[in-house]
């Protein structure tokens, strides 16, 4: 399954063993869940795909995968590396042919266009997700992405939020889960670097001049200067009893262990 080797198991071991504190801690999977991983080609997702295939091995709650990319319409871009990377995951890979890139920089030349593109790149994958059979979706989303948007919230909003580890739709009636929640990016970053995964950059013209990146270089800013920041602000996210956070079940409490499989 996968190019891993013997020497790697430790590395597998430590990604594993992060997903698995979210799947429990926030319920995410289910006995019979089909779920479909959005593989961008980006580092992200790619190791979240490759973390939910290991992790069916011997999660209790038996689960399915799909892997879905959504093409966005850029010119020149090979996605043949991600078909072969789920090809040999033995995860069945869709690709969605878009014209969102064209929609959004050609006929509406939109000077902002993030949250347009998210919201059509959305669309495409729910509407892909629920024709293969799947009732849930997973977002390579991790800790560092949390911090960010709660940062991004309070200078831009005015609010403390951000996303939530577990959402339901009800117009989809699909439910996105996030498993990397727990995850620092440096360590996404070092385990796609160790087993050379297919990771493409980003066609985007935008791409690294966003209010997101602003929000991630403030972030390393402030945990340059005053260490610890970013740990002590995903700590007020997991206490703040915001929506969809204040479900929670730390993995040693009774509740936890009650639901555990005999």
């Amino acid at each position: 399954m996968g190019t891993y080797r013997k020497g790697d198991k430790m590395k597998l071991q430590q990604l594993l063993s992060v997903v698995r504190k979210a799947a429990d801690e926030f319920q995410m999977i289910q006995e019979k869940d089909r779920i479909a991983v959005g593989v961008s080609g980006g580092k992200d997702s790619l190791a979240l795909l490759a973390a939910l295939r290991h992790m069916q091995r011997f999660y209790p709650q038996k689960y399915t995968l799909e892997a879905v990319t959504v093409d966005l319409g850029f010119p020149n871009v090979d996605f043949s590396k991600i078909q072969e990377y789920c090809g040999e995951l033995q995860v069945p890979f869709t690709r969605v042919n878009t014209e969102i890139a064209k929609i959004i920089f050609e006929e509406r030349g939109e000077k902002n266009p993030c949250s347009l593109c998210a919201k059509m790149r959305k669309g495409a994958l729910n509407q892909t997700a629920k024709e293969l059979g799947c009732n849930k979706i997973a977002y390579a989303h991790h800790k560092d992405d949390a911090v960010e948007t709660m940062l991004l919230s309070l200078i831009f909003e005015g609010r403390f939020h951000t996303f939530s580890p577990v959402t339901y739709w009800d117009r989809t009636e699909l439910t996105l889960i996030r498993p990397f929640i727990f995850m620092e990016e440096a360590d996404v970053i070092g385990f796609c670097n160790k087993y050379q995964l297919p990771v493409a950059k980003s066609p985007c013209p935008a791409d690294g001049q966003t209010k997101r990146e602003y929000a991630k270089d403030l972030l390393k800013e402030l945990n340059r200067d005053h260490p610890g920041t970013k740990e002590r602000m995903f700590a007020a996210i997991l206490n703040g009893n915001l929506k969809g956070w204040d479900s929670r079940i730390p993995r040693n409490s009774k509740i936890q262990k009650s639901l555990e499989p005999e």
